[in-house]
């Protein structure tokens, strides 16, 4: 028995100590930013530190705990010259986070007041491809549109650049959200991207859906009577926001027609009744031909 053990034991060993030595590394916090809703913004610096969009790391704040480290995505992109992660305060610790960056107080807060951070990462996902298809469908449930905030972010910066090189033609987004609170930080960036496919005449680059699945009639009055208006009254953005929860089969069969003979790729983070939706729709609307349309998915659950 020994013989089978020692071997993957000393992987395991070697593994934890990599990730000790990383943990030990320095973390300098550039920037905190408040958002609405209890929401705030680590914007970090790590010597050495690299990453591919939507992967994520394990924080730990000795101040809050010595022990407990917490995995978040990371929200920025690749060309940024900084990593961040987007913290919503739902939890002790979580809150005690909130509090050592000094974002109770409503003075200013020294850099050299802010608390050591040990990061350890970054970690792949499987949004790390979706820069390997020429068409992709971006499905987010709440908090889950994070790793999309790092995509799409490097999908605007490669644009800005040389977007002649770059494979993605088409994104198709899709967000989920139960209420109102998680729009807040998302939507300036897809104001962002908006404006600058705009710009360049290109805006049929990005579609992008919004729905509100947690609404009651008040509020179903209310976009009614804004409907019309040329910006949408919650997110600021020219796409309206929709109730309700999308027709998958009508979407699928959407894109399908849109793009014959395409490989799609269908990236979800969110939880695993919509995976599974999203798998059975992947598959029942790939062609047996090789030569026709692909669903390919891809899933991280939280």
């Amino acid at each position: 028995t020994w013989k089978w053990v020692v071997g993957p034991m000393f992987l395991y060993l070697c593994e934890r100590l990599v990730r000790f030595w990383r943990s030990q590394q320095k973390v300098v916090i550039t920037k905190v930013v408040i958002h609405p809703f209890k929401t705030i913004e680590l914007q970090m610096m790590k010597k050495g530190f690299k990453m591919e969009v939507g992967q994520y790391i394990f924080v730990k704040c000795p101040a809050v705990s010595r022990l407990e480290w917490h995995p978040f995505t990371l929200t920025s992109a690749p060309e940024e010259d900084y990593f961040s992660i987007h913290v919503r305060i739902v939890g002790d610790w979580t809150e005690g986070l909130f509090n050592a960056c000094g974002c109770d107080k409503q003075e200013f807060q020294e850099a050299w007041k802010l608390p050591k951070i040990a990061v350890d990462g970054p970690f792949g996902t499987a949004s790390e491809d979706v820069f390997s298809y020429e068409t992709v469908m971006l499905v987010g449930a709440g908090i889950g549109v994070t790793p999309f905030a790092s995509v799409l972010k490097s999908v605007w910066y490669k644009y800005c650049h040389d977007a002649t090189n770059l494979k993605l033609k088409k994104i198709y987004f899709y967000w989920l959200c139960r209420d109102t609170h998680a729009f807040e930080w998302f939507a300036d960036l897809l104001q962002s991207l908006e404006a600058q496919m705009q710009e360049r005449n290109n805006a049929e680059f990005l579609s992008y859906n919004i729905y509100l699945t947690g609404w009651d009639e008040s509020q179903a009055t209310h976009f009614v009577m804004h409907h019309e208006e040329e910006k949408d009254v919650i997110t600021g953005l020219k796409q309206k926001t929709l109730y309700g929860r999308p027709n998958w089969e009508n979407e699928f069969k959407t894109i399908a027609g849109q793009h014959p003979g395409s490989r799609i790729g269908v990236f979800l983070c969110g939880p695993e009744g919509l995976a599974d939706t999203l798998n059975k729709q992947s598959i029942s609307n790939s062609e047996a031909d090789p030569r026709g349309v692909h669903f390919i998915f891809n899933k991280e659950n939280f």
